[in-house]
């Protein structure tokens, strides 16, 4: 997700990076929802939809990565005439729904969801950093079930979605090389974990 934030932020602007992180977030929204209305356990009982989800989202990284690379050659061919434009106005919107498609069928927030965000609605406490050394038990631990727990979460997110982007434009104003490495290695992540995905999605079906 932070990939398509970075690809979104250096060829569109803050703007649509904000969006492309808003789309993402709100994605973390419906699985908030679903892990309370119990959908999300039904996806961890049935190895099927879950491949089906991984593969789904592997392909939209593979188009995606596809989308960012003949964008940065464009983008590099329009800075060569017009002394360094962005992409067309009107993208921004176009960058939510491609990051709120990508997070629904992302399989990282998917086993975070199946995971860590089922264990933080349930009323109880967790020992945030006992698992690393039995020597760090009980120095960090956490109230799960907490409403200000999950308004922790999504507001750090929210900082998250607003200041990546700003960072990732102040960059490119400093550094006029910063845009097209960053939307290349975006690309390059992108393709990289779909067809990682991909791979893993064929295994869970074969």
């Amino acid at each position: 997700m932070n990939a398509v934030i970075a690809e979104e932020s250096v060829l569109r602007g803050w703007s649509a990076g904000f969006r492309a992180g808003l789309g993402a977030m709100v994605a973390d929204a419906c699985f908030f929802v679903g892990a309370l209305l119990g959908a999300v356990a039904v996806v961890r009982e049935r190895p099927l939809v879950h491949a089906a989800m991984v593969g789904v989202g592997g392909l939209l990284m593979l188009y995606f990565a596809y989308g960012a690379a003949t964008e940065l050659r464009e983008g590099l061919a329009g800075r060569g005439r017009s002394g360094g434009d962005r992409s067309p106005q009107g993208g921004e919107e176009k960058a939510f729904r491609k990051a709120f498609a990508l997070a629904l069928t992302n399989p990282y927030q998917i086993v975070f969801w199946l995971t860590g965000g089922v264990a933080l609605l349930a009323p109880g406490t967790l020992d945030v950093l006992a698992p690393l050394s039995g020597a760090l038990a009980n120095v960090f631990v956490v109230r799960t079930g907490s409403p200000a727990l999950i308004v922790g979460l999504f507001g750090g997110i929210g900082v998250w979605v607003v200041g990546f982007p700003a960072a990732l434009v102040a960059a490119e104003r400093r550094v006029e090389a910063a845009a097209p490495l960053i939307a290349g290695a975006s690309a390059l992540v992108l393709a990289g974990f779909g067809g990682y995905f991909l791979l893993d999605a064929a295994r869970t079906v074969l």
